[in-house]
C-alpha cells in the first residue's frame, strides 16, 4: 500500500518492461521489413515497367483524362518542388530513412509496422532514383508517371508513403504510440 497519498508505486527511474514479448516484436519488425520490401519492390519494377513502355511526352489515358500515364524525370519533390535543389532532398531522404529505422526499435503494434514498413519502402525506392539515375549520385531525377487529374505526377514509392501517412494520421487520432499503447488519462482518486 502507499504511505502517502498520490506517491507512486514504483520509483521514478524505474521504467516498466515492455510487455510486449521477443517473439511478437520480432514477428512486427517482420510485417515492418515486409511491407518495405513489396512497396519497393512494385515501386522499381512499375518504374522499369515505365521506362520500357512509355515515351516523355505521350500520355497514355487510363481513365478518361483523369488518370493517365505520363512519362517524366522528376528533379524536385512533390509538385516538382525543389527543381533545383535534388541533393538536399537526398540528404533530408537518408534523414527520414534514420528515424524510420531509430523508430522501428520500438515498434510495438500492427499498425505501426504496416506504416513504417510503407514509409521505408517508398523513401527506398525515391532514393535509389536519386542515388542511381541522371545526371549522378545524390542528384538523379525520380521516375514519375502516373498522372492525377493533370494536377501532380507520381509513383508507386509516393503511393506507399502518401498511404504511410495516412495511416499513422489514423494511428495518431486513435492515440496508439509507436510501442502500440495507448496514453493514460485517469485522474488519482481521493484516498477516503
Amino acid at each position: 500500500m502507499q504511505d502517502e497519498a498520490g506517491a507512486p508505486l514504483i520509483a521514478a527511474d524505474e521504467t516498466p518492461a515492455d510487455p510486449r514479448p521477443a517473439r511478437e516484436r520480432r514477428a512486427l519488425f517482420a510485417l515492418m521489413v515486409g511491407a518495405a520490401v513489396v512497396a519497393y519492390a512494385l515501386d522499381q519494377a512499375t518504374k522499369a515497367w515505365a521506362l520500357a513502355s512509355l515515351e516523355v511526352g505521350s500520355p497514355v489515358n487510363v481513365v478518361s483524362d483523369l488518370i493517365r500515364l505520363n512519362l517524366i524525370r522528376n528533379a524536385g519533390a512533390a509538385f516538382s518542388i525543389g527543381d533545383n535543389a535534388t541533393w538536399v532532398l537526398t540528404v533530408i531522404a537518408f534523414g527520414v530513412l534514420a528515424v524510420i529505422i531509430r523508430t522501428a526499435r520500438r515498434i510495438g503494434s500492427r499498425g505501426w509496422a504496416w506504416a513504417l514498413g510503407l514509409l521505408l519502402g517508398g523513401s527506398l525506392g525515391n532514393l535509389t532514383d536519386r542515388m542511381t539515375r541522371e545526371p549522378g549520385p545524390g542528384r538523379g531525377h525520380v521516375v514519375d508517371f502516373i498522372d492525377y487529374f493533370g494536377l501532380f505526377i507520381g509513383n508507386v514509392a509516393d503511393i506507399a508513403i502518401v498511404g504511410a501517412a495516412l495511416l499513422i494520421a489514423l494511428l495518431a487520432l486513435r492515440g496508439i504510440g509507436v510501442d502500440g499503447r495507448r496514453p493514460h488519462h485517469g485522474r488519482h482518486e481521493a484516498a477516503e
